[in-house]
């Protein structure tokens, strides 16, 4: 298990380290250490499968991390059937990125750089998945937010860039203070830090410690994966260059929320109050996404609200319980097959267009980029949940479920894959059909083969990808850490509710071919538009809100305790001092260094002194 994580880790030291005598080879080591522990990740995964199901959990201490007193953390590892899974997405996907990377980064000067970080990215998440405690996750969870915000500022001469790695740093410190105060709590309340010690012992505690465990957790995982209300960061993310993105929005940093609450199952499970608020979180967010999406015209930030929203359905799935638990991985891993393939195609079409980013200077790009567009396509297919590909297998169940929870949740949900119908119709008509919009001295041509092979490989598996829940077999497996899943009876027969949703996205995709299939697209945006649509450009204002609500009260709050610094502990300081001061001034004088000075004073004294033994002798 520690070669899985030695591997990148050891080529993000070289990278980083080694200086230009890596810069000729560099980015092949990059690919090989993450290549090579997808290669061990796949044949532990064969191993775990030949393990009988109660046998299905390996454990491995490394050394003892921290020994305080009682406090004592090991570093200790645990490979079990979600860790599993998520190796093989993050070192499978990770690795075909890194692939990618070399064609895509193949002009920049500080390529080698590039290919350390990416190493470093994909080691701190394995760390974040192998964990056996919350402390070492948290170890993990925090280089993650490093990786992405060296990753997101990469190229920091963009003020932008620079900007969007500061704002996404600093909107995860909030996620991570909630993560840290669950984890001290935890310690208090349960004596250990071990998720198999915390299990065991969660059967005990009181309902209102586990629902405050449970809130924390919760706010830690909404900044990790931008749900509401900690989700302002991941549009200016796409200031990174496309790789990064999609290596944070399919394989690593964006899924470490969902991993969080799908392994702390044990606490979710008896804190009802928790699931609810994950729950709302999720409902809220997959809507939010997705409207943002829907207005959009930079390529990248439709498929970032299209992520947000994404992971709100993944969200949903995990608040959803033991019911739903299994179903939120299974579309975690076809999220990370499908969205992975259209970011890295999305940053095919910015190649052959001279990086814009804007659709609305594209169109009619499907004949000049064949082998983009027919692996995009897959991807499309599978995100709007079309019957066959890996997102109708997976969103639907989750929405399936939903509906047992709650018709109104189902209700909404099935709002959210609607409205993801119409904006990524919209993406597909703007970028590789309508009327041609770029301009002469732009040539679109295809992508070199280092680029277009991990698009092939992944439009594979957006189509392959359901063939997880074939027999149920993704549920049987993630059984021993979330649970077996009691069927209920619906009153509405699932094919039914499949049929309503299928209904649903199609009504959302014939939108988009209405509104914008069958009229010209103009190349610049208009400004007359309804307050709609001005919201949606605008994130739905979640920067005004976040402004309103926390940097200017904060600001204030700042300004307060500097004027309360400058006026009261500096003016007390500086008045005892300038006080001091005066005296000083005052005492000096008597020590002036002129010896009749001092004559006198003597002779002034003697005088004193006489005249009271006389007034007393007289007395």
């Amino acid at each position: 298990m520690w070669v899985v994580i030695a591997l990148p880790l050891a080529g993000a030291a070289i990278l980083l380290l080694g200086g230009r005598l890596t810069d000729a080879w560099g980015h092949l080591l990059g690919c090989l250490t993450v290549v090579g522990s997808f290669a061990i990740s796949l044949a532990m995964f064969v191993s775990l499968i030949g393990r009988a199901d109660d046998d299905r959990q390996v454990s491995q201490h490394l050394y003892d991390w921290i020994s305080v007193g009682g406090f004592k953390v090991g570093a200790d590892l645990l490979y079990d059937p979600l860790s599993a899974l998520f190796l093989l997405l993050i070192t499978g996907v990770g690795g075909l990125i890194h692939i990618y990377s070399i064609g895509y980064m193949a002009h920049d000067e500080r390529r080698r750089r590039f290919f350390g970080y990416l190493n470093l990215f994909v080691a701190a998440m394995l760390v974040l998945v192998l964990a056996e405690n919350y402390l070492l996750l948290f170890l993990g969870w925090e280089g993650v937010g490093l990786a992405s915000y060296l990753l997101i500022g990469f190229w920091q001469y963009k003020p932008s860039a620079a900007a969007a790695a500061k704002k996404a740093f600093v909107i995860n410190r909030v996620g991570d203070m909630g993560m840290s105060l669950a984890i001290m709590l935890i310690f208090v309340t349960f004596g250990t830090i071990s998720f198999t010690g915390v299990s065991e012992a969660a059967g005990g505690a009181k309902e209102s410690t586990l629902t405050a465990i449970g809130l924390l957790l919760l706010l830690g995982a909404c900044g990790k994966s931008a749900q509401v209300p900690l989700q302002a960061w991941l549009l200016d993310a796409m200031e990174g260059p496309t790789p990064v993105s999609a290596l944070i929005h399919a394989a690593t940093m964006v899924t470490a929320g969902v991993y969080l609450i799908v392994r702390s199952n044990f606490i979710f499970d008896r804190a009802p109050d928790a699931q609810t608020a994950v729950i709302a979180v999720a409902v809220v967010t997959l809507l939010w996404g997705a409207i943002i999406g829907t207005s959009k015209d930079d390529i990248k930030k439709v498929l970032a609200g299209s992520t947000m929203s994404q992971i709100g359905y993944m969200m949903l799935g995990a608040g959803l319980g033991i019911a739903g638990y299994a179903f939120a991985i299974f579309h975690l891993l076809n999220h990370g097959f499908f969205k992975a393939n259209m970011f890295l195609g999305a940053g095919s079409v910015m190649h052959a267009m001279d990086d814009d980013v804007d659709m609305r200077h594209y169109g009619a790009l499907s004949k000049m980029l064949p082998i983009t567009f027919l692996t995009f396509l897959m991807g499309y297919l599978a995100i709007i949940g079309f019957p066959g590909f890996s997102g109708f297998w997976s969103k639907d169940k989750i929405i399936e479920t939903a509906f047992v929870d709650s018709v109104w949740i189902g209700i909404l949900a099935t709002i959210g894959a609607g409205i993801t119908g119409f904006y990524m119709t919209r993406l597909m008509l703007m970028t590789f059909f309508t009327q041609k919009r770029w301009e002469e001295h732009v040539h679109p041509h295809e992508s070199p083969k280092v680029m277009t092979f991990p698009l092939i490989v992944l439009a594979a598996l957006s189509v392959l990808g359901g063939i997880m829940l074939l027999n149920d077999w993704i549920v049987d497996f993630l059984a021993p850490v979330v649970g077996t899943p009691v069927h209920h009876e619906t009153e509405v027969p699932p094919i039914v509710i499949t049929l309503i949703i299928l209904a649903v996205v199609a009504a959302g995709v014939a939108t988009a071919w209405f509104t914008i299939g069958r009229s010209e697209v103009p190349r610049v945006a208009p400004t007359q538009v309804s307050v709609f649509t001005r919201a949606a450009r605008n994130d739905l204002y979640g920067d005004a809100i976040n402004d309103t609500l926390v940097v200017r009260p904060g600001t204030h709050v700042v300004h307060g305790l500097t004027t309360f610094d400058k006026s009261v502990v500096d003016g007390a300081v500086m008045g005892q001092a300038s006080a001091t001061g005066g005296l000083a001034q005052v005492f000096r004088r008597w020590q002036n260094g002129f010896v009749r000075s001092y004559a006198l004073s003597l002779l002034g004294g003697a005088i004193l002194v006489v005249l009271a033994l006389l007034v007393v002798n007289l007395g």
